[in-house]
């Protein structure tokens, strides 16, 4: 996705918080090392719902639990084995993520997290340079990014993005954007993107909103992925009107919608996701239009050079 900060702060409406630095150690979670970034998000609240990277390996368990719960039992994804018997969503990339989360310090989770809050909402959160060698970005599975790999910048990859159910307002999706803003500008983060979902494999059922995507929001060319020639759908389906304009915006899921308004950008073509009961986008996220005050600011809090 690409995502333009120089709406981000008017869209949260609130004053992002700082960072604050950890020093690095590793997690055990069900047999795999979880390495927990040094550069962290200081805990920041609204009301009694808080967010901040996991810091031990029962909040990592919680947030692929939460993914469990909502990909799998919820949206109809087929679990593996492994999964099925976990009922954890986990793959090779969590090793070596940083993974936000949302939690409601008020609200007990469900006994086998083992923590004493309910994890409500979760970012895995990747950069280029903690990508193991053996390892590749889960979005190169449907998306040709070479384009992205190219760029010269620091790119991450948001992933595995999820709210419980009753959770799904804008109070906790605007306390999530709160901590990857802060997460991004500590980290000098210049690009990012992932897959966003429409939920069902059948694209013609969105056909309208590809089409809107595709005509209103594509990303530039010279970072523009392209869906995998075995796996591409065409976006332009079906000519976009713009008459229809406002209610393909409307129709467009609410994490689809939302990066739309601080910016996003959209991919070449949609994918289907069989196994997760999907049709995906790659959104893209460049932070190059943040005004100069806020980088500035920014820069100095953070003392970037």
């Amino acid at each position: 996705m690409i995502i333009d900060f120089k709406n981000i702060l008017e869209y949260l409406k609130v004053k992002i918080p700082l960072i604050q630095t950890s020093k690095d150690f590793k997690l055990v979670v069900s047999d795999h090392l979880y390495p927990v970034r040094r550069k962290s998000v200081n805990s920041i609240s609204l009301g009694s719902l808080e967010v901040r990277l996991a810091k031990s390996n029962r909040e990592i368990e919680a947030a692929q639990r939460l993914r469990y719960r909502v990909f799998y039992e919820e949206m109809g994804a087929v679990p593996d084995h492994a999964v099925s018997t976990s009922k954890l969503d986990v793959d090779k990339r969590d090793q070596e993520a940083d993974h936000l989360i949302v939690f409601d310090r008020h609200t007990s989770g469900p006994p086998d997290d083992g923590i004493s809050f309910a994890v409500v909402g979760t970012y895995r959160l990747l950069q280029r340079h903690h990508l193991g060698t053996q390892h590749s970005f889960y979005t190169a599975q449907e998306f040709d990014i070479s384009k992205l790999l190219n760029f010269p910048g620091k790119i991450m990859e948001l992933g595995r993005s999820c709210v419980d159910a009753k959770y799904r307002n804008r109070a906790t999706l605007q306390l999530m954007w709160q901590g990857i803003a802060s997460y991004i500008f500590y980290n000098e983060i210049d690009l990012m993107f992932g897959c966003a979902s429409f939920p069902s494999p059948n694209p013609y059922k969105f056909r309208r909103s590809l089409n809107y995507l595709s005509t209103y929001h594509k990303a530039p060319a010279a970072l523009c992925p392209r869906a995998l020639p075995e796996c591409y759908f065409d976006m332009n389906c079906e000519s976009a009107k713009p008459e229809n304009k406002a209610q393909d915006i409307q129709d467009l899921p609410p994490l689809i919608k939302g990066y739309l308004r601080i910016g996003a950008k959209v991919g070449d073509g949609a994918v289907i996701d069989y196994q997760f009961n999907t049709t995906d986008v790659c959104i893209i996220v460049k932070t190059d239009d943040l005004p100069l005050r806020y980088r500035a600011h920014y820069k100095r809090k953070f003392k970037i050079s």
